[in-house]
Parts: C-alpha cells; sequence; structure tokens
C-alpha cells in the first residue's frame, strides 16, 4: 500500500491529494476493486464506477489498466478517455477465468 490505510473518503483523499505534492505527478489513477476507479487531478477527483457484470477472477486486471492508459495516451486520448476505457477493459476480463486478455472489438462494441 502505497498511501497506507484510510478510514473515509476524505482521508483517502487527503492521502492521494499528499502523495500527489510530494512526488510532483500531474494525477494519481486509484484502482478500487468494486468501487471502479479513482482519477485525482488538480484539486479534482472522478470517479469511474465500475463495468463488471460478474466477476470469476481479478488476476491481470491491474496490468489491463495500465496497459490500456498507456496504449491509449500514447496514441492521443486524453486521460479521462483513456481511463474510461480502461475501467471498462478491467470490468470485461475479471469476467473470465484465469489471467485473460480483452480485444478490439470486446472493448469498443459497447456504444462507443
Amino acid at each position: 500500500d502505497v498511501i497506507g490505510p484510510w478510514n473515509s473518503e476524505d482521508e483517502l483523499n487527503e492521502k492521494v491529494y499528499s502523495l500527489r505534492k510530494n512526488l510532483e505527478l500531474d494525477g494519481v489513477l486509484l484502482t478500487r476493486s468494486e468501487e471502479g476507479m479513482s482519477l485525482y487531478q488538480s484539486e479534482n477527483v472522478s470517479h469511474f464506477p465500475t463495468t463488471a457484470q460478474e466477476i470469476y477472477d481479478v488476476s491481470g486486471a491491474g496490468d489491463t489498466v495500465i496497459g490500456i492508459v498507456a496504449v491509449l495516451l500514447a496514441s492521443g486520448c486524453d486521460i479521462n478517455q483513456s481511463v474510461t476505457y480502461a475501467n471498462r477493459a478491467a470490468g470485461i476480463v475479471v469476467g473470465k477465468l484465469g489471467t485473460a486478455t480483452v480485444n478490439f472489438s470486446e472493448l469498443f462494441s459497447q456504444g462507443d
């Protein structure tokens, strides 16, 4: 745990903003299991609710998030769009057994 335990949403926010400031980061993306993800930037926090329908195996979900965010940022997408798709991808892979992948049609077939 990079930021350690917390007891409330306010305490979590304080810890993440302190981390951002101390490390001089533009933002922090926090994966939050069944609560989805939170993106901390400047003085704002954006929440991305989970899209998982059923959860069979969480192996590799974090790696999926990192990979999708990295690829989409490198291809010119903004951070919010990148996190939206990464969140969707994580929701897809946890619905599969074992360490799974997500393909293009799975990721982009949901109305975008």
